[in-house]
């Protein structure tokens, strides 16, 4: 099962368990792109919509989103379905046939990096009006060592090796390595990254829950998964029955080039 689809089989938990875009976000964003609430935005890959929210909370409410996954077009449909000038339409952005173009701005929330950058970057280019914008949004994991951290560390060096945050990039190094793929492709001017942060709290149900909708986890075998998520919610338990988690958010804005 590919990444990018296997969310479609946990729309519900989806929608429960990730936690939101920061507000302040959406303020960079609408003040970056000049848009007003009449101009028709794009979003790729709504998922349940929760990126989606953040633009209906402000009154911009001309949106095409373009979601792949059925149960998650439909729940985000049935959750915004008071809103006509909204549409949700199942299917891949490669082969959505762009109706509705030109837009003024396309967002996509921890979605775009599932598309091929060099054919993403240039459709999103030829979808945008002259003056059009885009702000793409990734959540970023940050590894923690504090004890418990490290403890659930030993968990994933046991089931999951490739998933032990340790060896894998740092943060810093994600952010520059998308920041060079959207100045690379050519299509976009006066790149500009913004970062947001805040210490969220979790209990161990609720953790296990979270990283039930990673998409690396779920890709991992039952057997793995579970003995994974059962030594993470024994160890969190034995601690105190929280976890802390710093949620950090990148965001990427960058100009059409003409």
């Amino acid at each position: 099962m590919e990444s990018k689809e296997t969310f479609n089989c946990i729309a519900s938990e989806y929608e429960k368990y990730r936690p939101t875009y920061p507000n302040e976000m959406f303020d960079d964003i609408f003040n970056y792109s000049n848009v007003v609430k009449e101009d028709k935005i794009l979003e790729i890959g709504c998922g349940t919509g929760q990126a989606t929210s953040g633009l209906v909370n402000r009154e911009y409410k001309n949106i095409t989103c373009i979601e792949l996954g059925d149960k998650l077009a439909h729940l985000t449909a049935e959750k915004f379905k008071s809103y006509t000038s909204l549409k949700v339409i199942n299917t891949s952005f490669e082969d959505w046939d762009g109706e509705g173009n030109p837009f003024k701005l396309a967002v996509s929330g921890t979605a775009f990096h599932f598309i091929d950058p060099q054919f993403g970057y240039r459709r999103v280019w030829e979808l945008l009006e002259d003056s059009g914008a885009i702000g793409f949004f990734w959540t970023i994991h940050v590894p923690m060592y504090d004890e418990i951290h490290n403890e659930i560390r030993s968990h994933y060096k046991e089931f999951a090796p490739h998933l032990d945050d340790s060896t894998l990039q740092t943060p810093e190094e994600t952010i520059n390595e998308r920041k060079a793929i959207t100045e690379g492709t050519g299509n976009f001017k006066s790149i500009e990254v913004k970062e947001y942060s805040q210490i969220l709290s979790y209990t161990s149900s609720d953790y296990i829950s979270l990283l039930n909708t990673n998409s690396k986890h779920r890709q991992l075998s039952e057997s793995d998964r579970n003995n994974l998520l059962n030594r993470i919610k024994n160890s969190i338990d034995r601690s105190g029955g929280y976890i802390f988690k710093d949620h950090r958010v990148a965001l990427f804005l960058g100009k059409k080039l003409k």
